[in-house]
């Protein structure tokens, strides 16, 4: 676990109450600030606990918070769903698990029957290092990060053709990034994982900027849209599932029946 990569509840606090003004809480703006965001001591005033109590939390002086007080932060800084679970990930984290031995390239792949059997369904699944273990011909066809040995996280960050095939990339880099919080255990990820991160944190100001804001939102199903150099605009929904003893994610595109985007999609397998 690098420096880059690993998370604490300190971190994760002082990063939140940046992004949140006095005003969405209620409080007044008062005299100018020098930083952006919420003071300690308010975050500590909203929550119903000690500022002493609070700066302990963020120096990580406190490292067992109660529920009642996780719960108590989660409202003064507004979190969702899907930030409070990476909340208590942070201040209660689960004991080290041996980690389980690494699957051979060959049984990764084992999904590969099923996706060739969806000729007209985008599709592909990915290991836990991050990198595709099996795809079908029209999910490389639609973008070809998605072909097996390819990270699609890093090419979203590094490679200008993603930039190209996604006209809204901020959105789409965004809910990556803020995705990938949701779900990564920083203790339990694969090492290749954990190095990609360290390389776009330092590569990619984007990526940087995304990670560091500490955003935490759980995306299984989307809208995406797509501009393919071959047949245009493409407005696709997404399934992510996963397979959790495998350790693998399939991620399917598709298009709403009878519409534009579908006959495009039509067009793309038939080339």
């Amino acid at each position: 676990m690098t420096r880059e990569t690993a998370d604490t509840l300190g971190e994760f606090l002082r990063a939140r109450r940046g992004q949140i003004s006095p005003q969405q809480v209620g409080l007044p703006a008062g005299e100018r600030r020098r930083v952006p965001g919420l003071r300690r001591e308010e975050v500590a005033q909203l929550a119903g606990i000690s500022p002493e109590y609070y700066l302990r939390l963020e120096q990580g002086r406190n490292l067992n918070p109660s529920d009642q007080i996780l719960a108590a932060l989660a409202g003064a800084l507004q979190l969702d769903e899907d930030a409070v679970a990476y909340l208590h990930r942070l201040a209660h984290p689960a004991p080290p698990r041996r980690r389980p031995r690494s699957r051979s390239r060959t049984n990764q792949g084992d999904l590969q029957p099923l996706l060739d059997s969806w000729p007209q369904t985008p599709a592909y699944a990915q290991g836990p290092s991050g990198r595709v273990v099996a795809a079908n011909r029209l999910a490389v066809l639609l973008c070809p990060f998605f072909a097996i040995g390819h990270n699609p996280l890093r090419a979203a960050f590094l490679e200008p053709e993603m930039r190209s095939l996604y006209p809204q990339w901020d959105d789409m880099t965004a809910k990556a990034v803020s995705g990938l919080r949701a779900i990564i255990d920083v203790d339990e990820a694969d090492p290749e994982l954990l190095e990609t991160i360290g390389e776009l944190t330092v590569a990619s100001e984007r990526f940087s900027t995304l990670w560091t804001r500490r955003e935490v939102r759980r995306r299984d199903t989307g809208l995406t849209r797509l501009n393919h150099p071959l047949v245009g605009e493409l407005d696709l929904h997404y399934e992510k599932m996963v397979r959790p003893q495998a350790r693998q994610l399939i991620v399917v595109y598709y298009a709403d029946q009878d519409s534009t985007s579908a006959e495009r999609l039509a067009l793309l397998s038939s080339l």
